[in-house]
Order: C-alpha cells, then sequence, then structure tokens
C-alpha cells in the first residue's frame, strides 16, 4: 500500500442562509490512501451541545481509498452493523466491500451486466440491498457476497434511491415508472402510482413518523408515504428547484436538497437546502456557493445536516447556518454520503462521515472526534 500524506489548511466559507453470487478475490487494501487536514471550525453552537450531548466535532482529517477496479464508478455507502463500508460501483457494476481502515477490499460483480448499481442500504434480514437503475431490479447481497436479484413489475421502471422502512421492508422510488415500490425480505413487491403525473421520484427516506418521505424532482413536490401505500403531497414555495436527495434529521423534520443547473436533462434552479416537518412546513437555505449542485445528504457524526458538491463538504446547523469545506486538493465530485444512519432516523451514528469521489475513482471518510 503507497501512503501519501499531505496537509493543508483551506479556508472555510460560512453562511448564514434565510429562508452476484460470483466472488471476486479479496486484497488487503486499496492500493493508494490519501490523507489530508482540514480546518474545520466547531460542529455546533454552544446553545446546542447541552441538547445535543451525544455530539462530536470533526477533527478535520480526510482519508481517502482507491478502489479495486479501474473507473469502478463509486456511489453510495451504506454501514453494516458490523461497521464493514459497502459501496455500489455504477461503472464497474459491482457491489464492494471493506474495513473502516481499507483493508480487505473486495468487489462481488452483478449477474446482471449494464445494471448501474445506485443506492444501497441495511435491510431488516441483515443483508444489504441495492437498486439496480438501468437493471430494473432490486438486489440483495449476503455478508459473504451471495447476490440475488429480483425483477419489477413495472418495465424500466429506473429505481434509484432505496430505504429501509418502519415495517421491515425496503422502500424504492422507481424514476421513471411514477412509482413508490416496496420490497419484502422474502422479494415480494409491491409497487404504488404517485398521484401527480411524471413527478420524478428521485429520493427517499424513512421519517421519524414511521413513515416514508421522498422527493418528486420534476413535480417540484415532497411526498410521504404511509406503509400501508396512502400518499400526501407537499408542493415547494418556488418551481423549478428539483428536490433531490432527502434524509431525517436529528432535529425530528426531514431535511433535503433542491439541485441546480440541469439534471436528468432539466434545467432546474435550485442551489438551496429545505427542512419540511413533519406536518408539512417547508423552510429553505440558501447554498452560498453558485454554480454546480448540491447532490447528497446526511446526518454527520455531529448530528449536524452535511452534503455534497463536487470538492466540497457542506454543514447545516439545526437553525440553517451553512458552512462549506474544500476537502480535496483538486477537482474531485463528493457523492453518497453516511454516517451510519443511511436514509433512517439517525439514531445509529458512526465516527466517520463516509464519502465517494467517481471522478478519482475512490471512498474516503472525514473523521469525528
Amino acid at each position: 500500500m503507497k501512503r501519501l500524506n499531505y496537509a493543508c489548511l483551506i479556508g472555510s466559507i460560512a453562511c448564514l442562509a434565510s429562508a452476484c453470487s460470483e466472488q471476486a478475490p479479496e486484497n488487503t487494501s486499496s492500493d493508494i490512501t490519501d490523507t489530508l487536514t482540514v480546518n474545520i471550525p466547531q460542529a455546533i453552537p454552544q446553545t446546542l451541545q447541552s441538547a445535543l450531548p451525544l455530539a462530536m466535532q470533526t477533527d478535520g482529517v480526510v482519508t481517502a481509498f482507491t478502489m479495486l477496479s479501474e473507473n469502478a464508478g463509486p456511489t453510495t455507502i451504506s454501514i453494516a452493523s458490523d461497521d464493514s463500508i459497502w459501496y455500489t460501483l455504477s461503472s464497474g457494476n459491482a457491489i464492494g466491500r471493506m474495513n473502516p481502515d481499507g483493508s480487505n477490499m473486495v468487489e462481488y460483480p452483478i449477474p446482471t451486466p449494464g445494471s448501474s448499481p445506485r443506492i444501497i442500504a441495511v435491510g431488516a434480514d441483515g443483508n444489504m440491498w441495492f437498486s439496480e437503475h438501468e437493471g430494473n431490479k432490486m438486489g440483495r447481497i449476503t455478508p459473504i457476497g451471495e447476490i440475488t436479484e429480483f425483477p419489477f413489475l413495472s418495465e424500466n421502471s429506473q429505481p434509484r434511491a432505496i430505504a429501509l422502512g418502519s415495517d421491515g421492508n425496503i422502500w424504492i422510488g422507481m424514476f421513471a415508472a411514477n412509482k413508490i415500490g416496496r420490497i419484502t425480505p422474502a422479494g415480494m413487491i409491491t409497487e404504488f402510482d404517485i398521484p401527480t403525473p411524471d413527478s420524478g421520484p428521485r429520493a427517499l427516506a424513512a421519517g421519524p413518523d414511521g413513515n416514508i418521505w421522498f422527493s418528486e424532482f420534476k413535480a417540484g413536490k415532497i411526498g410521504r408515504i404511509t406503509p400501508q401505500g396512502e400518499i400526501t403531497e407537499f408542493i415547494l414555495p418556488r418551481p423549478q428547484t428539483g428536490p433531490g436527495d432527502i434524509t431525517a434529521g436529528a432535529d425530528g423534520n426531514m431535511w433535503f436538497l433542491e439541485l441546480n443547473g440541469t439534471m436528468d436533462n432539466r434545467p432546474v434552479d435550485g442551489n438551496r437546502v429545505g427542512r419540511i416537518s413533519m406536518t408539512g412546513q417547508i423552510t429553505e437555505f440558501s447554498i452560498p456557493s453558485e454554480g454546480s449542485t448540491p447532490i447528497n445528504i446526511a446526518v454527520g457524526p455531529d448530528r449536524n445536516i452535511w452534503y455534497t458538491k463536487n470538492n466540497t463538504l457542506g454543514r447545516v446547523s439545526p437553525d440553517g447556518e451553512i458552512t462549506e469545506f474544500p476537502i480535496f486538493d483538486g477537482p474531485a465530485r463528493t457523492v453518497g454520503l453516511s454516517a451510519g444512519s443511511d436514509r433512517q432516523t439517525p439514531e445509529r451514528l458512526t465516527d466517520k462521515l463516509w464519502f465517494s469521489d467517481p471522478l478519482n475513482n475512490r471512498i474516503g471518510y472525514l473523521s469525528f472526534e
């Protein structure tokens, strides 16, 4: 293993926002580990520390691991109960796994060619589940790498985001089919039509109310579906904001991103972080940096909201204060954010905020203590 050590002090930008069953050979580690240090101020205001006694603070150290296969396209990350790191390799058509220190890295090829795996999440059965965006299937992989695939009822549905629901099933956003899917641990699939036509369900997450919340990218709405399949929709304040990734915050609200630029061949004008209460009250916070788009959102080890945006990780406090931190000395495309809650309520958080960088074919983390 070659180790590259370099440290850099990077100024921050702060802004108070307004309203396969075949197993590949194992390797002891990735080829390259990069380590750098970023100057990140205290993560949680003093006024909130007593309310969040379990909160951690980042030490500003970023560590990254290069994938085994070239141009593998690491996309999203999920953390298993044994703390092993699982991730989708969209370009490599595989599921990856490694230890938190980068050792025992292995890649499991997906049986369906060109399936383009997107989102991965821990299931109630202890297996990892993942969506096959181009394969039109759900995949299940055991801890030892055995893969089973389950086709959707709708053709070319483009499944994307998935999350474990309060009912023990995995829920899926079916982008092209305009449906929300549900799959049991045994592989039985049910599909629910979204009331708004061609709404483009792009992301979803489990909420503290026991329901699944999802973004309607094309319709400019946030939706909520009960375990029984009843859907309610909430219209965002502005049109063409392109709501994207969504997660449950530590404050009991759902937080989501509004994308920017051209996404899925559609111009959007968002570049904001949104918050929606369990009763549907929506607040928006402008992201300080212009250009490009935020992609993924998650609760960090400090219990703040974090998001990815190219070479940057952004942090959002409960009152909407946004601070952005460049984390690499050079171009990057950070996506796939996770600290362990994995689109569920943040009851389980590790001491690392993981992200993927498909542009540089690596996975990394920002450490906390």
